[in-house]
């Protein structure tokens, strides 16, 4: 807290100063988190839409669930041998979406696609039939606008286990019906993710980490999928994602600090490579706190990543957070809702990106750490 106290008072000394909110300060100084939507989410996802705005989505509640937000730190999963309780899991049966046009201010939009949308609850309704629909769970969605048209995947383990959709709508402006060209290509593949490189290919990427380039009518794969680990460990376990920065392909991935399943801070980690299907680097540290993020850029240009809750407890206090050892338990400082890191990016002078976050309580590894640095 040391070291971040002189930050925020010198944003909140401006804003009293200014006509400016601290937000608005926050995301112009690009040096602080900012948390700018009090909603209960998992795993944020946020791209541009062919307005130019941002679109926001990610593992979040249905609308007007009745436990939000008496409920305010569920954790999102039914396990009780990890999280220790039988509370039931918060996350819903629907992708929702928000947008906005200055990353502070989000609205929610009359856009809406469910489990009953998929191509599983044509290709299995028996399955959707002999599941309670309250036991259904829509995870991780991301919304793409790529080739004019808009393209939703998500993972799912209920109704139907691994049942993963990729699916395309049909009607104007995000309205179904959907179509489900990949079909049941998209069996098993845990928390997909679309990428499209400059020569207009697109990848999917699920698995941490499978890969493999798509056909241009999403039928299938264009070639083989294949894994792509960094050079000298797994990337993580959960929540990969692309970025091409400057002439390199960026791999990242989430894993927890301790490499013990919901013990420590939940990170991000990247590798790099020349190739989207590699091969790859080692695995470096992006930032503390950041685990299923979206690295994205805004409109200035500048890169941001979302963060979210994710712990077994409600926040801890970031006061010294630097050196605290968290591996006792999952541990966040994230309040709940999406938060914005400003990330330093830059390209260094053997061609390498180096990518950290800015926000000193995100920018260092915390002793529980065990990637050796």
């Amino acid at each position: 807290m040391k070291k971040t106290l002189p930050l925020i008072l010198t944003t909140l000394l401006m804003s009293c100063s200014s006509n400016k909110t601290p937000n608005e300060l926050a995301l112009e100084s690009h040096d602080t988190a900012i948390n700018v939507l009090d909603i209960w989410i998992r795993d944020p996802y946020i791209t541009f839409g062919p307005d130019g705005d941002y679109y926001l989505t990610g593992t979040t509640a249905d609308r007007n669930d009745p436990r939000w937000p008496e409920d305010r730190y569920n954790s999102g999963l039914d396990y009780s041998k990890i999280t220790g309780t039988t509370t039931p899991a918060i996350v819903g049966t629907r992708v929702r979406v928000w947008k906005s046009e200055n990353l502070l201010d989000w609205a929610e939009q009359d856009i809406e696609f469910t489990l009953r949308d998929g191509y599983w609850a044509e290709a299995a309704p028996e399955v959707f039939s002999a599941v309670p629909e309250d036991k259904w769970r829509l995870w991780a969605p991301e919304v793409h606008y790529l080739n004019d048209q808009w393209i939703v995947v998500h993972t799912s383990p209920l109704p139907v286990r691994a049942g993963a959709n990729l699916a395309i709508p049909t009607g104007p402006d995000f309205q179904g019906p959907f179509a489900h060209p990949m079909k049941e290509n998209m069996k098993g593949r845990h928390d997909p993710s679309l990428f499209q490189d400059d020569d207009g290919t697109i990848y999917l990427l699920w698995g941490n980490t499978w890969i493999a380039p798509l056909k241009p009518d999403f039928t299938g794969f264009a070639k083989a999928p294949i894994r792509i680990d960094p050079s000298d460990r797994k990337i993580g376990h959960e929540g990969a994602t692309l970025r091409k920065i400057g002439d390199k392909y960026v791999h990242f991935g989430t894993a927890w600090s301790t490499d013990q399943l919901r013990k420590g801070s939940y990170n991000l980690y990247y590798c790099t490579a020349d190739h989207p299907m590699g091969p790859y680097g080692q695995r470096q540290f992006a930032g503390r706190f950041l685990g299923h993020g979206t690295p994205f850029q805004d409109k200035q240009g500048r890169w941001w990543c979302t963060a979210f809750f994710n712990a077994n407890v409600p926040p801890v206090s970031d006061e010294n957070i630097q050196t605290r050892d968290l591996g006792e338990n999952a541990q966040t400082i994230n309040e709940q809702g999406v938060t914005l890191v400003p990330l330093e990016v830059k390209i260094l002078e053997n061609g390498e990106p180096y990518i950290r976050a800015k926000d000193p309580r995100y920018a260092t590894p915390g002793p529980d750490e065990a990637q050796i640095w």
